[in-house]
């Protein structure tokens, strides 16, 4: 698996070569786009109007429009000169408790892996954090972009998660007053969570909708028409507290214990 980006953790005058790997892969179904009367891939060309010629990829550079239709152009290695040392490196800022960080900064995840020469170190490192339950809070520039990291250890690697900037956060929406629960509604809904609990099992869930698309995709291969997955009519509006004891029948007759 090839590294997403290369660098090393730097904590003061420590340094530790790494690669960021990512830890997912899309495993859904791409479909191309087509002209319906050619049955043709539609193809987009990068055109400038002025020279009224396709570019090449070698032929684009970087703008910024500073006003409307001027910019300003920068280079790859003019990218780089802004670079600082510390840019090059994910740099750790400080450590924190991991439930310190709000789940909702949370962007994607990385493997962060050592290089040849750089296990020792690192292994120390995921070993300190593990005993004193400590995450790092470092940051690291990826291409143009100065992305903030929580570096925190696991029994096997130390994982890297990126997250969102505090002003990358939209504003909760609003919403009318809170609706006031009577203790029984409560108390009922706490049944039927309780109802419901089962421990977590990451394995037991899959793309179910994945796999209902290919099957819809090979039987129109074959020359079957693509029939509805769910025929049956929607039931009759209930009120609340009638929906929670239903959802706890249903879910102790699915556990056998009705």
């Amino acid at each position: 698996m090839a590294a997403a980006h290369k660098s090393a953790i730097s904590i003061g005058l420590l340094y530790i070569p790494v690669g960021l790997y990512r830890t997912t892969r899309d495993i859904s179904v791409s479909f191309n786009q087509l002209c319906k009367d050619s049955f043709e891939r539609v193809r987009y060309k990068k055109y400038c109007p002025s020279c009224q010629k396709e570019v090449k990829s070698e032929d684009i550079i970087k703008g910024y429009e500073f006003e409307k239709g001027r910019y300003v152009t920068i280079s790859e290695e003019e990218l780089e000169k802004i670079k600082t040392r510390k840019d090059k490196t994910i740099h750790i800022e400080h450590f924190a408790r991991m439930t310190e960080v709000d789940p909702i900064y949370y962007e994607k995840n990385y493997y962060l892996s050592p290089e040849p020469g750089a296990e020792k170190a690192y292994e120390l490192l995921r070993q300190a954090m593990l005993s004193s339950k400590m995450a790092a809070i470092a940051k690291t520039v990826i291409g143009a972009n100065e992305q903030l990291l929580v570096l925190y250890p696991t029994k096997e690697i130390i994982m890297a998660k990126a997250l969102f900037y505090q002003e990358e956060i939209q504003d909760m929406p609003k919403t009318a007053a809170k609706a006031s629960i009577q203790k029984s509604e409560l108390e009922m809904a706490k049944t039927m969570i309780e109802a419901m609990r089962k421990n977590f099992d990451i394995t037991a869930y899959h793309d179910e909708y994945q796999a209902r698309l290919r099957a819809a995709i090979e039987a129109k291969i074959r020359g079957q028409e693509v029939v509805s997955a769910d025929s049956g009519a929607p039931g009759n509006i209930i009120d609340l507290m009638e929906a929670m004891k239903r959802t706890v029948e249903l879910s102790q007759k699915q556990r056998g214990t009705a």
